[in-house]
């Protein structure tokens, strides 16, 4: 896998996190908490927090994550807990999801990609949505001002009136733009949107 600053910087958090037992979920997570059903993809899953609730609850959970460290802690997880979950290391910038999943969860993920590949795997995901499923996602978005967890090589702050525009047709189940302080007085600011792909005619 190509070397990249961003995997170095949340597998070194999560190393941390890890060892720290950090294991609550976000308000990203905990907003897409009870739209969890069925087949379940988290793609980005850091941790395996969210994938982890999702299979406890009887879901078919497959979470990928670049972060080795992370994927190691939650395979372990799964496997004491006998849960029906697989966890897989990959390099998510041009991964096609296989199948169709009842519940899709992209959430801090496709800002870390140039946008070309960024808009490209955000098509793949809703491809990967079965038809009256549901695809969570959280990017951040212009106005953001904390670059320090990006890779020089490119990433992505999407505009969300474009994001929503790739979902027409959709029915919205949540839409939020959330800010938070970050070091150095700078901002993070995220778009939360889940939504349901409508049925096939």
């Amino acid at each position: 896998m190509t070397p990249n600053h961003s995997i170095d910087f949340f597998d070194r958090q999560f190393q941390r996190q890890i060892a720290q037992g950090e294991h609550a979920l976000n308000p990203f997570e905990q907003a897409t908490l009870p739209h969890l059903r069925g087949r379940v993809l988290d793609f980005g899953c850091g941790l395996g927090n969210l994938a982890l609730r999702a299979a406890r609850q009887g879901s078919a959970v497959d979470a990928l994550d670049a972060s080795a460290a992370a994927i190691a802690h939650l395979r372990d997880l799964a496997a004491r807990e006998s849960l029906p979950l697989r966890a897989t290391e990959a390099d998510l910038r041009d991964h096609v999801p296989e199948g169709l999943y009842d519940t899709v969860v992209c959430i801090g993920l496709l800002m870390f990609f140039d946008c070309a590949s960024a808009w490209r795997q955000l098509e793949r995901l809703q491809a990967a949505t079965a038809p009256g499923g549901v695809l969570a996602l959280n990017v951040l978005i212009e106005g953001t001002t904390f670059m320090g967890m990006f890779a020089p090589a490119g990433h992505c702050l999407f505009e969300p009136g474009h994001v929503r525009e790739r979902f027409a047709g959709w029915e919205s189940l949540h839409d939020s733009i959330d800010t938070f302080d970050a070091p150095g007085g700078t901002a993070k600011r995220f778009l939360t949107l889940i939504a349901r792909r409508p049925l096939a005619p």
